[in-house]
């Protein structure tokens, strides 16, 4: 699987929005680590009320095929906080496209850097973090808590950042991004920021003389209904500021919104890249488009009377 060379770190990327699925899961490969980031897909359940197209199941399962095959050859797996856009859980979803199975092939074995489960999160996040480290301790991972902590792997430096706020005066708690550095060359994961809303967050982040951050922005769809609009301008200020210092990949969040691109350039940030530029693929913006594809795609009847179909009763969609 060749990859985005920055240095001699190689970029890639697996799943995202601009890839059809609510992810931020990014390979990342140096001379002598292999390290899959949050290797979580997931979909909206309900968006403009409603549920997901088909295209985006089909989105979810090669991106999930993608992670897992990743997931066959690293030796790290992180997992920043605790929504499930951003781990593997172990039951049996086609929303994230994972079971048991998955779930074993994703982690059984490996190192697990992830979020302490006791610091600054929601009771929800509480609660899964609880069954999931249960069952990676189970499945033979060795589990650490990485909050502040930083990993030597040969010439390969791993960081685990912050915790920094999961947006600015959010209920979510927060998230742990991490630095990969080898060869001089200093990539910053920061999923979740949402901007980042805070200026400390971007503050800490450019002192780091980063090559390049991975960083997911203001979430722009949520703007004056659920989030602030003076908490999203917050956020383009302070992704222009990194912006300006280093090269930047947006993701997450902000491209829940269609009109992303022209909305960030206003806002003073013109050459943000994404996952999908990365792999020289087409933008998906498949949630942002939910509306029109039901509209120029309609989902079959065999499609419909799935969805309808009680929960524990399915087996995968018929795409």
């Amino acid at each position: 699987m060749k990859g985005w060379a920055l240095g001699k770190i190689e970029l890639h990327p697996l799943g995202e929005e601009s890839l059809g699925v609510r992810s931020m899961a990014l390979g990342v490969v140096t001379p002598d680590a292999t390290v899959l980031l949050d290797a979580g897909v997931s979909l909206a359940p309900r968006r403009f009320g409603l549920p997901p197209h088909p295209k985006e199941f089909e989105a979810a399962r090669e991106a999930r095929e993608r992670i897992t095959s990743f997931a066959a050859r690293c030796d790290v797996v992180t997992i920043s906080h605790y929504h499930l856009d951003h781990y593997t859980p172990s039951f049996t979803s086609y929303y994230e496209w994972c079971d048991r199975d998955v779930f074993e092939k994703t982690y059984a074995g490996k190192l697990i850097l992830a979020k302490r489960p006791d610091r600054s999160i929601s009771f929800n996040q509480r609660k899964r973090a609880a069954i999931l480290l249960r069952e990676l301790g189970e499945a033979g991972c060795r589990v650490v808590e990485a909050d502040g902590l930083r990993f030597v792997l040969g010439r390969t430096y791993i960081e685990a950042l912050g915790p920094f706020p999961h947006g600015a005066e959010s209920p979510m708690g927060s998230v742990v991004s991490f630095l990969i550095e080898y060869g001089g060359t200093r990539i910053v994961f920061a999923p979740d920021a949402q901007g980042p809303t805070e200026s400390n967050a971007a503050e800490a982040i450019i002192s780091l003389k980063p090559s390049l951050v991975v960083i997911g922005g203001p979430p722009l769809y949520l703007e004056g209904r659920k989030v602030e609009r003076e908490l999203v301008r917050r956020g383009l200020e302070n992704l222009a500021v990194i912006s300006r210092s280093t090269r930047v990949i947006v993701c997450h969040h902000t491209l829940r919104d269609e009109e992303w691109r022209g909305k960030l350039a206003s806002g003073g940030i013109s050459a943000a890249m994404t996952y999908a530029e990365l792999l020289g693929a087409e933008e998906k913006l498949l949630e942002a488009r939910r509306r029109v594809l039901y509209k120029e795609e309609p989902p079959s009847r065999r499609f419909i009377e799935w969805l309808r179909a009680p929960k524990d009763s399915r087996g995968p969609p018929p795409l």
